[in-house]
């Protein structure tokens, strides 16, 4: 005869760890970090977590939420300080757009470093406290050109749209073995065509692919930062 198996007590258990959403977003962090952003899911972090799926929702609503989460918690990596701790009260106009530019790439940089966030970065809205150091200190560094409040008030928007558009294209390309081939083949393209069917490109060669991947950031972050302090905010529409 089978001896009778003792019941274990609930009470002799250990109990879970309350649920929240700091730890649900750390977890997500370690998952992507590991194993990289498309295993990220609910499931996922449920199993995890030792829960159901249907708890984390308590505290994220989907999975959009949920990555913007994991982008708000890497952005506490960002350099606010742009390589220079004590240019807090910097002000001429190198000091400011250094700081700034540095601020940027530190940026760019941490989006590079995870490709999937990057691209997913394009459309995720953070809106955690590492979002909002962020924006107070570009706003900060940006207001320091003199330019109207209203542009500088956009301005923000466009400098963390470029920066986050060039670091998910240059991870894109990173993680893509046939990314240098395609930008080759265009490159080919552009150099040998007839300068009776395409005067214009042919005009502009070969400065038009010419120019390091540094050189042309930097012309860029110029490019904005010059347009966004001289270009006034449109006003109201009659």
């Amino acid at each position: 005869m089978t001896a009778r198996r003792e019941p274990i007590s609930r009470r002799e258990r250990p109990a879970k760890p309350a649920l929240s959403r700091r730890w649900i977003v750390d977890t997500a962090v370690r998952v992507m970090r590991a194993e990289g952003l498309e295993k990220v899911t609910m499931r996922r972090l449920a199993a995890e977590l030792d829960t159901g799926p249907a708890s984390l929702y308590v505290y994220v609503a989907n999975t959009a939420e949920l990555h913007a989460a994991v982008l708000d918690a890497l952005l506490g990596e960002v350099d606010l300080t742009g390589g220079r701790p004590n240019a807090a009260d910097a002000t001429t106009e190198d000091d400011w757009r250094e700081r700034l530019r540095a601020v940027l790439a530190s940026y760019a940089a941490v989006l590079f470093a995870h490709p999937q966030l990057a691209r997913s970065a394009v459309v995720a809205r953070p809106s955690g406290e590492n979002y909002l150091r962020l924006v107070e200190c570009v706003l900060g560094l940006l207001s320091r050109s003199g330019a109207p409040r209203e542009q500088v008030a956009w301005g923000v928007d466009k400098l963390l749209q470029d920066a986050t558009a060039t670091a998910a294209e240059h991870s894109t390309q990173a993680q893509d073995p046939a990314s240098e081939e395609a930008w080759n083949a265009t490159t080919r393209a552009l150099r040998t065509v007839a300068e009776d069917t395409h005067p214009a490109i042919r005009a502009h060669m070969p400065v038009l692919v010419g120019g390091s991947a540094e050189q042309r950031l930097r012309w860029g972050f110029d490019v904005l930062v010059n347009g966004i302090t001289a270009t006034p905010v449109p006003g109201p529409q009659g």
